[in-house]
């Protein structure tokens, strides 16, 4: 792990001195600073405080690197902003809860269909809608993770601490109707684990071709 790091370090470094005018998408917004490291003791206690384990290469990050700032997209969040469900609006009543196991192992999206004809009754149909995005917009879908990168568009990217898909990233689409899946933004074709994922967004960064929303 620790070779994995010395390499995210150095690439990001490689990265910022190729992009002194911020064209790289989201760049503008972090510009390539990564926030002051947290210590292992607050590491701890926010695990304690949620019931959770934070996977080993998220918790190297956070106490060798930086917690929050360079990242894909719009960057990444500071551990202590890692419970909004919202990244746009941090609201503080509108959080997640990574101490209940995360629900999914396999992408997962609804389709709202009517569950009677309601031809011009506007007021059933409005009725049905209420209720499929009720249970769409679930909070707790997504119980089990922690937000960790805004990808613009309300579409947030986010990390497992609880459940059976502990480590990997996945994927909140919701917002344009394609639910929860997996992330592969940047191109990976199997799930990925923190580390590997900001090392892959640095080596398509640095070849120019990381995807924007």
């Amino acid at each position: 792990m620790n070779e994995q790091l010395e390499r995210i370090k150095a690439k990001l470094a490689q990265l910022k001195s190729s992009d002194p005018n911020y064209k790289l998408f989201g760049a503008s917004t972090h510009q390539y600073k990564l926030n002051p490291t947290i210590s292992m003791e607050v590491v701890r206690q926010f695990e304690l405080t949620h019931h959770i384990d934070l996977p080993d290469g998220y918790t190297a990050f956070l106490t060798k690197i930086g917690n929050g700032g360079a990242g894909p997209y719009y960057g990444l969040e500071r551990l202590e902003d890692a419970l909004f469900d919202d990244l746009d609006y941090k609201r503080p009543g509108n959080l997640l809860n990574p101490a209940k196991p995360f629900l999914h192992t396999a992408p997962w999206n609804q389709t709202f269909t009517l569950t009677v004809e309601v031809e011009e009754d506007e007021e059933e149909y409005e009725r049905q809608r209420m209720e499929f995005e009720k249970e769409y917009f679930d909070r707790q879908q997504m119980n089990g993770v922690i937000a960790i990168c805004n990808f613009g568009c309300a579409v947030r990217l986010n990390l497992v601490v609880n459940g059976q898909e502990h480590g990997n990233i996945w994927t909140d689409d919701r917002s344009s109707d394609n639910g929860i899946h997996p992330s592969y933004e940047l191109g990976n074709k199997d799930k990925i684990s923190f580390l590997d994922w900001y090392e892959l967004w640095l080596d398509k960064s640095l070849k120019g071709k990381t995807a924007k929303p």
